[in-house]
């Protein structure tokens, strides 16, 4: 059965001949389903979880990173078992500004295409990362399809959110939201334990750790990422000096920023990250706050992506 996920508010310029198309396909196709639409941050969450929990197998996300992040947060929070989740096929059709994910698999704003790819497509099985953390002695979890940053990565994303406020939801928000994090952010110290083997002990200026390989409207921080081999591909980046970073800017798109000097590319299944103070992380672009150590791990095909 197929559910429909829908966020009104990602790229809402095309949002009512999208839609008309969409009626129009699936009355072609004589396709059964079910949708829903979101009304709020984190609304995907429940829409998702309630959908797969129903009997729902196949659930097409329209909309941007942030709202396939969510769907994925629902269907891994259900009561489903692992075996069943593992069937779970998601779909997306891109309506947000970064289109990341879909920038792996070359899905494009083509609605057209994206949808003709879902129908016709098949299922992939795929990794899901999950940021395990604890806050007031509860542990808590959040799950992430693409990737998950910290240091510059969350900073660069709250100023990009900021920006839309003036110039719009365009990917250059990222870049203008990139240069001025560089300019505000201040190198934590941490430790990293990777696969159980302490591997950095040193400031962290930033670090992603790729499921993917695009993050950013298209910065390919993880080049060598594979959402399919059951690892996490990262770049550390200790504290670099001003001319390190403007000799950096280049390389953003070029899929060579992990052959810099002062960039340390670290590959593996589980990441133990210890540090003392408060820190922002960003999850396929949403934001979270939390104190105290983190373990990031690699749900190897968690679920399938169907295109």
């Amino acid at each position: 059965m197929l559910g429909i996920i829908i966020n009104p508010k990602s790229g809402k310029i095309t949002f009512r001949a999208q839609r008309i198309y969409l009626w129009h396909l699936l009355r072609k196709r004589h396709q059964p389903f079910a949708y829903r639409v979101t009304k709020y941050a984190g609304h995907a969450i429940e829409l998702a979880r309630e959908l797969v929990e129903k009997g729902y197998d196949e659930i097409l996300v329209l909309g941007g990173d942030g709202t396939l992040s969510e769907t994925i947060n629902g269907i891994m929070r259900s009561t489903l078992s692992a075996e069943q989740r593992a069937q779970i096929k998601v779909g997306l059709m891109p309506r947000g500004t970064g289109n990341d994910w879909g920038r792996y698999w070359k899905l494009t704003k083509d609605y057209k295409e994206s949808l003709r790819r879902f129908f016709e497509g098949e299922g992939h099985p795929i990794d899901i990362g999950c940021v395990t953390y604890w806050r007031n002695n509860i542990e808590h979890h959040r799950y992430f399809i693409n990737s998950v940053g910290f240091g510059v990565d969350p900073l660069t994303v709250k100023k990009a959110d900021v920006l839309k406020y003036y110039i719009g939801s365009h990917h250059v928000n990222y870049l203008f939201g990139l240069i001025a994090a560089i300019a505000d952010h201040k190198a934590q110290h941490m430790i990293l334990t990777v696969d159980g083997k302490e591997t950095v002990n040193d400031a962290l200026y930033t670090m992603n750790i790729g499921n993917g390989p695009f993050s950013g409207g298209g910065i390919r921080q993880n080049p060598e990422a594979d959402p399919q081999d059951g690892l996490f591909h990262t770049m550390f980046v200790k504290k670099p000096t001003f001319l390190q970073i403007l000799k950096a800017l280049p390389n953003l798109f070029n899929g060579k920023l992990t052959e810099l000097p002062f960039v340390y590319p670290i590959c593996g299944r589980e990441i133990d990250i210890n540090y003392r103070k408060h820190i922002l992380f960003e999850a396929d672009g949403i934001l979270e706050n939390i104190i105290g150590p983190c373990t990031v791990t690699c749900i190897h095909h968690a679920l399938q992506f169907k295109c």
